[in-house]
């Protein structure tokens, strides 16, 4: 008898548990998901759900590595309208020679004119401050950390001064990875050492620590030391062999994550088509800014005549639409095989971007908690370049909409 009470109690327990982690798992969903869910295969978005601020998607403008940008293809990478990119983010190199500070400020003053955050990366300190005699690898001398500071701050104040502030600066450019171009080393310990004692000097915001592959091992001895943490506005990092993946640290500690840098050599439709699905990946994942490399350049956004790409226009599909300060709101990601969604809202504006890598289909979508009575598709395609398509029409607070087969889809409220 006291063997078959004891197995009982066992039972319970047993049973007791799995209904706890049953609910803990319900909860982690709701992080990204609507909290009640619909028929399947509905996409069940809810405006009351918010997530992670925008603070926009861009590109960089490298100089002297790549010729400036023309009016043109400045007007056409952060304009708005039809047949422009949108892009609210513009990347720079922080010299470490100053007499060439002077050649970042055209491209960035005209941009920052049409409301673009500019921030600024180093590839390496100037050479007098480095363990080696050379811009390529190296460290930072220990005795040169405070001069470092300065350095950076002496970019900061350039650029400000010449109408171009700067929202952030980080602090290194890849400091994981030995190459043989302009670089420099830091392990874990000596970026903490920096960012905990010297970054307040630099005047602006801080990102660390724009890893190669996106190590949060790097960027978690900052976020678990006080006294750094309080100095990193931003964990930045680059997708090269690394994995999209949430960064729950970072959260905790109230610091937004960027992802600043990506490249793919490869302009085929599939693989211009996959950038958007990373953009989907990054943003699902909480982050709040996406950054591609070079701005004008065969394989980015804009070719080197000219030439809005594939690649763009994809790009502009989130960013002509998801404005800075928009917030992403509840969404099932994965309705159905090979199709990914995320949404967003500025409070009365919706926006929902969804991926299609597979065949034509039909999709409905269904909104909560806001009122919603229409919306106005985008359509990029191999066939399509962002290209405005007839209005879709709320019917018991859904609609229907047809996917094209291995496009990206925009959906604007009216």
């Amino acid at each position: 008898m006291r063997s078959n009470r004891r197995k009982f109690k066992y039972l319970i327990f047993i049973f007791v548990c799995l209904l706890l982690a049953a609910g803990c798992s319900k909860k982690e969903d709701a992080v990204n998901e609507p909290s009640e869910t619909t028929e399947p295969g509905v996409v069940s978005i809810d405006l009351a759900n918010i997530q992670q601020v925008v603070r926009g998607f861009g590109a960089a403008n490298i100089l002297p590595w790549r010729p400036d940008m023309t009016a043109d293809q400045i007007q056409n990478a952060f304009g708005t309208e039809a047949g422009q990119l949108g892009f609210t983010i513009l990347r720079l190199r922080i010299p470490p020679d100053t007499s060439e500070f002077a050649m970042q400020v055209a491209t960035a003053r005209l941009a920052h004119s049409l409301g673009v955050k500019i921030i600024a990366s180093p590839w390496t300190p100037p050479v007098s401050m480095k363990t080696v005699d050379t811009i390529v690898g190296g460290e930072l001398r220990i005795d040169s950390y405070a001069s470092y500071a300065a350095h950076l701050k002496s970019f900061v104040d350039y650029m400000a001064d010449r109408g171009v502030p700067l929202y952030a600066v980080s602090v290194q450019n890849e400091p994981d990875v030995r190459v043989t171009y302009e670089s420099c080393d830091w392990n874990a310990a000596q970026m903490l050492n920096f960012v905990k004692f010297n970054a307040p000097s630099v005047g602006v915001r801080i990102i660390a620590d724009e890893a190669s592959n996106f190590s949060h091992t790097r960027t978690d001895a900052i976020l678990n030391d006080p006294a750094a943490a309080a100095n990193l506005a931003i964990v930045g990092g680059h997708l090269y062999g690394g994995r999209v993946a949430s960064y729950p640290l970072a959260a905790s500690r109230g610091k937004e994550v960027w992802m600043t840098e990506y490249l793919d050599l490869d302009t085929s439709w599939a693989h211009a088509l996959a950038t958007g699905t990373q953009i989907h990946d990054c943003m699902n994942a909480g982050m709040n800014a996406y950054i591609w490399w070079y701005i004008v350049r065969f394989y980015g956004p804009i070719r080197e005549d000219g030439f809005i790409m594939k690649r763009g226009y994809v790009m502009s599909q989130f960013s002509r639409f998801i404005r800075p300060e928009y917030t992403r709101v509840g969404a099932i990601s994965n309705p159905q095989t090979d199709v990914y969604v995320t949404a967003y809202t500025n409070g009365t504006k919706m926006v929902i971007v969804v991926v299609n890598e597979g065949p034509t289909i039909e999709q409905t979508f269904s909104i909560r908690n806001g009122t919603v009575t229409g919306v106005t598709p985008y359509v990029t395609s191999t066939t399509k370049n962002c290209a405005l398509e007839n209005p879709l029409i709320f019917s018991g607070g859904k609609f229907t909409a047809i996917l094209d087969a291995s496009c990206i889809a925009t959906f604007v409220s009216n």
